[in-house]
């Protein structure tokens, strides 16, 4: 009798331990195929440039760190495209986005925190990034730059920047297939993303800073998110009240003398 109530008891265990596992790989399921969509008010934004002013030589040249911005917005073209580069759609036909992911999986949620007058015809906010639609979700209304900074060790240029993308990530969807490797890729894929945005802003005559010491559940609570989406970069974006674009005499001179330096 005892033996057969013990045998009962781990088989109900077991019954609860598969529904539980098939329910998280349900949920899974839908965040790896569908938009990851959290019902808030929708902003569609003007559909991205392929074609801009500035060469990749250019921006590469000019990219810098940028701490010190200007009191100026940004225009909702310039979100627009920020956002494109970070994790928008560039191969509709497989959903491919801009930057690239081990296995296609996608494990990155992009948000943004907009300021009070941080972005011309969009309210002060937390809003998601949807990359399907190229729009945005509203998550919550208010000018949350002060507590971010806060959450970011009180780095002032998060407070002064008129925007910060925030790049959280769900590392059950690389991790699911690829183990404990994949927590590697997803490091490796927030790299990418952040020198997209890096690039994207130097041709469009904005600034922006990877910003890597925070509280993550501070910077969790600012934004909103569920637990599974743990945060990794916070990049603060304005305009730049210092650019930095060298020239080639410049390059030159540099390897030239350091060329000199090899031969002695």
């Amino acid at each position: 009798m005892i033996t057969a109530l013990v045998v009962l008891t781990v088989l109900i265990a077991f019954l609860a331990f598969l529904e539980i596992n098939l329910r998280r790989r349900r949920e899974a399921l839908v965040e790896l195929t569908g938009m990851y969509v959290k019902g808030g008010e929708l902003v569609l934004l003007p559909f991205p440039k392929l074609e801009g002013e500035v060469s990749v030589e250019e921006a590469i040249a000019s990219r810098r760190s940028i701490r010190s911005y200007q009191d100026q917005p940004l225009s909702l073209e310039q979100l627009s495209q920020l956002l494109w580069a970070a994790q928008g759609i560039t191969y509709p036909r497989r959903g491919f986005r801009a930057a690239p992911s081990a296995g296609a999986l996608y494990p990155l949620e992009v948000y943004v925190v907009v300021g009070h007058r941080g972005v011309q015809g969009l309210e002060a906010g937390v809003y998601h990034y949807i990359p399907q639609a190229h729009a945005l979700e509203l998550i919550k209304k208010g000018d949350f730059r002060k507590d971010l900074c806060r959450a970011c060790l009180g780095q002032p240029w998060v407070e002064n920047a008129p925007i910060s993308i925030v790049i959280v990530a769900i590392y059950e969807r690389t991790t699911s297939v690829y183990g404990e490797r994949g927590i590697r890729y997803i490091h490796i894929e927030v790299g990418h993303v952040g020198q997209n945005i890096y690039l994207q802003a130097v041709s469009l005559g904005l600034g922006t800073v990877a910003v890597g010491a925070f509280h993550d559940e501070e910077v969790m609570k600012v934004i909103g998110c569920s637990e599974v989406e743990k945060p990794l970069y916070v990049m603060p974006v304005g305009w730049p009240k210092v650019t930095y674009k060298p020239t080639l005499e410049e390059l030159v001179e540099y390897f030239e003398k350091h060329r000199e330096e090899l031969k002695r």
